[in-house]
């Protein structure tokens, strides 16, 4: 595998803010936990939460989409959930009483099965969606970020799985970023990261992650 990047504390999540704070889990995209993500969480620490952003792929990390694509297929879905469930684990036993997830891309769609869990106060997605047979109940809020052009396997597209949300009761609110493609959020990869939408997103992250953990 090429083009692969070794990447500070492997297997250790980072983590920002103080202890017993609204914790949020960041949970990275399939180019693994880049820089870009420390300068996120921290943003989000200046918030009031406790952030947490676990490595999901034992030390390495790519700005290459074909490695990229390599990392996912070797992701132990059930481990990077049982890791989640960890985090959050220790983060009640210091003293979080609520939850968010946000996920970018692979790490939206762990966050949205994770939520189904019911363990979430709130979720957000980036320019991801659950296939109708990953689908279960969402009982917490969820906020959509879309990508304008973006590709979707069939039952995955966003109007899909949107209806299927509110068909089950689950609040959601989406957006969609004019003249943006997948990963515009990641500003690790020039070639993709779309600053001023990415700014846009972060802003309503945060109020809603606000909204539904601080107030």
């Amino acid at each position: 595998m090429a083009e692969l990047i070794p990447i500070p504390s492997p297997g250790v999540p980072f983590e920002y803010g103080e202890p017993g704070a609204p914790v949020v889990v960041l949970v990275h995209d399939w180019y693994g936990r880049l820089p870009w993500l420390e300068r996120y969480a921290e943003a989000l620490a200046h918030q009031g939460f406790r952030v947490v952003v676990p490595d999901l792929f034992g030390g390495f990390a790519t700005t290459e989409a074909e490695t990229a694509e390599d990392l996912s297929a070797q992701l132990d879905v059930a481990g990077a959930l049982a890791e989640i469930d960890d985090i959050l684990q220790l983060a009640r036993s210091q003293g979080s009483t609520r939850i968010g997830l946000v996920g970018f891309s692979m790490g939206g769609w762990l966050a949205l099965l994770h939520a189904q869990s019911g363990a979430a106060d709130a979720v957000v997605a980036y320019y991801s969606t659950l296939g109708s047979t990953q689908h279960g109940i969402i009982p917490s809020p969820v906020l959509l970020h879309f990508a304008e052009s973006d590709e979707w396997d069939e039952g995955q597209d966003p109007e899909s799985f949107i209806d299927r949300l509110k068909d089950h009761g689950t609040p959601v609110t989406d957006f969609s970023y004019a003249g943006t493609a997948h990963s515009f959020a990641n500003a690790t990869i020039p070639g993709k990261v779309d600053a001023a939408a990415a700014a846009l997103a972060f802003v309503r992250t945060a109020n809603f992650l606000e909204k539904h953990l601080l107030e």
